[in-house]
């Protein structure tokens, strides 16, 4: 009867498991649907650093988008910006996570939002991220918020455990009555490895194009805002536009 029993148990568990991985896809699915809506922009972004120890004025760039993965930024001294999730695809951000589970322990969660946490695979990393990552002995979690009455992204959060590493929060506009797409994103860093704050200090030097930056001791908690506007979508935008210029 102890064998039935368990037999059952593992069968009813296989079930569970097979049918909240057709949901994941579907979330997934519906929510890149959404994604894939706009082909290709232009906006004017503005980038605000907020961190200890950091000094640096506001900068604005404009940048390009086309689907599926063309970006680019009119600006000599542009190098890396945080990845909020507006120039790669959802289904591209979920190809760097593994076992993927619906997260129930969320209960601040509006009840049309559901949260996948899954575990970040750091080889899959474009070049957006810390390659310190890489580096480190912990597997860091990553908890997914996505808005279910609109098919958005709202929240994505890395964490070891309950120690959050870092947060992007974007909030969003409606555009001509059918394209949503970010007006502001927020990532907030709460960093407590000397390796990660590292590289967030010499990352954001190369971002704002600057050398001429007051670096303090280890950065603890910073954030950085990036607001966009004049969202120019779905103009057919022409492939030279993205041909990287000759500097000879």
């Amino acid at each position: 009867m102890k064998k039935i029993l368990l037999v059952f148990s593992f069968s009813l568990l296989h079930f569970e498991l097979i049918a909240d991985n057709k949901f994941i896809d579907r979330l997934i699915s519906n929510t890149n649907y959404q994604f894939e809506k706009v082909r290709d922009f232009q906006a004017k972004m503005s980038v605000k650093l907020n961190v200890p120890g950091l000094r640096m004025p506001k900068k604005t760039y404009k940048v390009y988008y086309k689907h599926p993965n063309k970006f680019k930024a009119d600006t000599k001294g542009f190098g890396i910006l945080p990845n909020t999730g507006i120039f790669t695809s959802p289904k591209d951000n979920f190809d760097n996570l593994k076992n993927l589970r619906l997260n129930n322990n969320f209960s601040n969660e509006e009840a049309h939002c559901l949260v996948i946490t899954g575990t970040l695979i750091p080889d899959s990393l474009k070049a957006q991220f810390p390659s310190e990552y890489a580096k480190l002995t912990f597997d860091p979690l990553v908890d997914v918020v996505i808005d279910t009455s609109k098919w958005l992204i709202k929240t994505v959060t890395s964490r070891i455990d309950t120690v959050k590493l870092f947060e992007i929060t974007n909030n969003y506009n409606l555009y001509e009555g059918k394209f949503y797409l970010p007006k502001e994103s927020k990532v907030e860093y709460f960093i407590k490895d000397a390796r990660l704050a590292g590289w967030l200090k010499k990352d954001v030097k190369t971002l704002m194009d600057s050398n001429n930056l007051g670096v303090g001791s280890d950065v603890i908690k910073g954030s950085i805002i990036v607001n966009y506007s004049e969202y120019k979508i779905n103009k057919n935008l022409p492939d030279r536009i993205f041909k990287k210029r000759r500097t000879d």
